[in-house]
């Protein structure tokens, strides 16, 4: 696990990783590896995968300088799971009232947010 780019808080402990796209509140869509932690999700985006392509900061989320994305779960107000056809997202809510989508394609999104929820 060499190229995990984050370091893990005292007591954290992996949970799982899945690749799937992410949807910031600002817009735009990044195709990038989820890692699930019990005190955090840890987004690291590989690429812009949108015509718009902005970044919008919220206060309780963490950017890095290489795209990567920090939300504690201590953040999360809800999670929301949206099921089509080709489409099985996880939307969280944050305290702040941002909406964040993570979306695994056609593939199950269940175990994600069981993940999600776990502490």
């Amino acid at each position: 696990m060499s190229k995990f780019p984050f370091d893990l808080l005292q007591d954290e402990t992996i949970i799982d990783t899945w690749t799937l796209l992410y949807t910031p509140p600002g817009g735009g869509k990044y195709n990038g590896k989820l890692t699930i932690t019990n005190k955090r999700l840890l987004y690291d985006a590989k690429y812009d995968v949108s015509a718009k392509g902005l970044l919008s900061e919220a206060m309780f989320i963490k950017w890095g300088s290489e795209g990567y994305l920090q939300i504690s779960k201590a953040d999360i107000t809800d999670v929301q799971v949206e099921k089509s056809f080709l489409a099985k997202k996880a939307i969280l809510t944050l305290t702040d009232g941002s909406k964040h989508t993570f979306n695994y394609g056609a593939l199950n999104i269940d175990k994600v947010v069981v993940a999600i929820n776990a502490r």
